[in-house]
């Protein structure tokens, strides 16, 4: 059960933003943070002025039902409303709950995600590649911006290693759950006998930390410079352009090579490394407030298996909810990614829901 008090609260934080919304004097920066706020409240108020009516109104009901002079078809009609009351109660009172858990900051963040080929050989750099076209395309249908950072191609068309900002709405609470080892059950067209193999691939999804997010001293960073090679050791450039960059006090390293600017490679590097960085900080106080218990959904435990995508049964499994979905081809194109999503946030709300419960 909420307190009448924490509910009252909500309703008079949306009475006073009102008030100062309508008063036009506000600086520009504080009126943003303020309207967002206010229309965060306004899908709840509605909901939590019932909650605080419930008590009477299902006091009058039950004095219909109790009353002996009422007639029995006035008590059927009142027995019918107070179920409907007490559902909607129950259903007034998740909500609440779900706007009253702590709210994750990166989750409106835009994110970095990286996708490695696993153990599988070939295998695994084909998958990782069908990994990031899947992301792509969710990218396209969704109107989000892909920018590639780096990327480390195999033989066939696979992908040892792929590195992208993404862009948009709310990215980070969207893609969060990718992060884990993706399993993948299929004949490679190079088996002759029909076997199917297993491969894998590591995503990390990294909310992308502004500078003011993470502050790093020139004196903790060691840069090299050096210069870029190619596929089978060729020169690709003829000026140190490649950059590795080492945060010293947490040996974290990124090198960039991409670009054929020096600056560029260090200013997308840089990006990698306060990505890293902030995740690391999130990590260190998640762990702090949680030492007893570790929730199932989004830990961002990255040797965690998570997904396996098998393709001769033609299914999707995603193992933290126990859920297949029999789509793959469609999953892989982007088309019911949003239906896998949709679960995962629910189990995690249902979770943190039980986890508040408990305490």
């Amino acid at each position: 059960m909420i307190p009448q008090k924490t509910i009252k609260d909500l309703i008079s934080k949306h009475s006073t933003l009102e008030k100062d919304l309508s008063a036009g004097n506000i600086e520009k920066k504080i009126f943003a943070e303020k309207s967002k706020e206010y229309s965060d409240l306004n899908e709840i108020i509605p909901d939590a002025k019932r909650y605080l009516l419930f008590d009477s109104n299902k006091n009058e009901l039950k004095k219909i039902l109790e009353d002996s002079s009422s007639d029995e078809e006035l008590k059927k009609m009142a027995q019918v409303e107070l179920n409907d009351l007490k559902n909607e109660h129950e259903k007034n009172e998740k909500k609440l709950k779900l706007f009253l858990l702590p709210k994750d900051e990166a989750d409106k963040k835009n994110a970095i995600i990286e996708i490695r080929a696993g153990t599988g050989g070939l295998e695994a750099s084909l998958f990782a590649a069908d990994l990031f076209k899947m992301y792509e395309k969710i990218s396209n249908k969704k109107k989000w911006s892909l920018e590639l950072i780096s990327i480390s191609r195999s033989e066939a068309g696979g992908l040892k290693e792929v590195i992208a900002s993404i862009k948009g709405s709310n990215i980070y609470s969207t893609l969060k759950y990718e992060s884990g080892v993706h399993r993948v059950q299929r004949v490679p067209d190079t088996e002759t006998q029909g076997r199917v193999h297993t491969s894998a691939a590591t995503v990390a999804v990294l909310p992308e930390a502004e500078e003011v997010d993470v502050k790093i001293n020139d004196a903790d960073l060691r840069i090299d410079v050096f210069r870029a090679g190619g596929p089978g050791g060729q020169s690709v450039n003829t000026t140190d352009s490649a950059v590795r960059i080492t945060h010293i006090p947490t040996g974290l390293s990124v090198s960039q090579q991409d670009e054929k600017s020096q600056h560029k490679n260090k200013s997308k590097g840089m990006k990698i490394l306060r990505a890293r960085l902030y995740e690391l900080e999130r990590s260190r106080i998640d762990q702090e407030r949680s030492q007893d218990r570790k929730n199932k959904i989004g830990s961002g435990d990255r040797s965690e298996r998570i997904r396996t995508y098998n393709f001769p049964q033609g299914r999707v499994t995603d193992h933290r909810i126990n859920l297949t979905l029999h789509k793959l081809e469609e999953f892989l194109e982007g088309e019911v990614f949003d239906e896998m999503i949709e679960s995962l946030t629910l189990q995690a709300q249902e979770e943190s829901l039980n986890s508040i419960s408990n305490d």
